[in-house]
């Protein structure tokens, strides 16, 4: 059974004259003349006046795959693996007190390192959320500005950064 595409003229035994509006897996979406929108079986009874060849727009799954991960990454605050640079993997950051009878505090680099990356992409939904806010304009540049001083203050850690498009970057010195 071929079937048929969106803008096929067809005779229904019960509903009469219609045009193919929508198709899925199991139905056609038709309107009717005389009764309006109505779904039918593709296996359904039915006269074809005029049959329009159907346009299925085909997409991979990589390309679903993409699209969503992109979404994801704009409209949420679930990140991408940022990549540790290769001589901090397996590193550790030490705090040693200046008081010598209090103990030293040790941190595996990579949870600090994925600590920084969270604020990094947080601050990043923020600015997204601020540009698209009902805020006047003065008040979405104000807070701008305030978030690249964010991003300038932290320019301390990209040094752990694997990839430099990663990286922090505040405003320009120059």
């Amino acid at each position: 059974m071929k079937l048929l595409g969106i803008g096929s003229r067809i005779n229904h035994p019960e509903y009469s004259l219609g045009v193919v509006t929508n198709v899925t897996s199991k139905h056609y979406w038709v309107t009717f003349i005389e009764n309006g929108l109505e779904t039918i079986d593709l296996d359904s009874e039915f006269e074809v006046i005029e049959a329009v060849e159907d346009e299925v727009d085909t997409i991979s799954f990589y390309e679903v795959e993409t699209t969503l991960k992109n979404m994801l990454k704009q409209w949420s605050d679930i990140s991408e693996i940022i990549p540790i640079g290769d001589r901090w993997k397996g590193g550790k950051l030490i705090l040693e007190p200046n008081d010598t009878s209090l103990a030293s505090k040790e941190i595996p680099i990579d949870t600090f390192f994925h600590k920084i990356v969270m604020v990094r992409d947080r601050i990043r939904v923020m600015e997204q959320k601020i540009n698209s806010s009902n805020l006047d304009d003065q008040d979405k540049v104000d807070l701008q500005q305030y978030i690249t001083r964010i991003y300038g203050s932290l320019t301390t850690f990209n040094i752990l950064f694997k990839i430099k498009e990663h990286q922090f970057s505040g405003a320009s010195s120059k």
